[in-house]
């Protein structure tokens, strides 16, 4: 598969954007790699194209599908696995943020929940660890419920909503952003 220097440019700032997101390099260039691909790739090909060792781009598929964004297909007369990334970038924010959320907010909201239950029954005079904890639970339950409601709009809803940008603060009552 050979490569324009657009979309190696592309796929190349994929894998460093990955890694401030905190996902491994090859992992983030993959996602690139076939999003951009208009076919399936099988896995030998993404290892000669990126010069990524064969066991890394395994492991690193592997991790794909756990997100659900990447998905084995069969190419007819072809017994390797191929594989493809979902092209709907509206779809693939959602499940990447849902699966953040699941991995990353929800064992937050968690222990917030348990540590604010424990300072309260346990008779704590710590009053500032738990209005402090308070705050931060009340914080993360107004925004995971808050997400709770944009995530059930409908995906054409969604796009508009998102469209609207600054009109939004106007409708709300709010000066324009300087």
């Amino acid at each position: 598969m050979k490569l324009t220097p657009v979309q190696q440019k592309f796929i190349l700032h994929w894998g460093e954007m990955g890694t401030r997101w905190g996902i491994n390099r090859t992992v983030a260039q993959i996602h690139a790699l076939l999003y951009l691909s208009p076919e399936p790739v099988n896995a030998e090909e993404i290892s000669k194209t990126l010069a990524v060792a064969r066991s890394n781009v395994s492991t690193s598929l592997r991790e794909l599908q756990g997100w659900g964004i990447v998905k084995v297909v069969h190419v007819l007369g072809d017994r390797r696995d191929h594989f493809e990334c979902m092209k709907d970038v509206w779809e693939m924010f959602n499940i990447v943020v849902e699966e953040r959320k699941r991995r990353e907010v929800d064992p937050t909201l968690a222990m917030l929940r348990t540590s604010v239950a424990e300072l309260e029954g346990s008779g704590s005079t710590d009053t500032y660890t738990r209005e402090r904890l308070r705050e931060m639970l009340d914080f993360f339950e107004t925004m995971t419920s808050f997400y709770g409601e944009v995530r059930r709009l409908p995906a054409g809803t969604l796009r508009q909503a998102a469209k609207l940008r600054g009109k939004v603060r106007k409708v709300l009552g709010f000066p324009a952003a300087s």
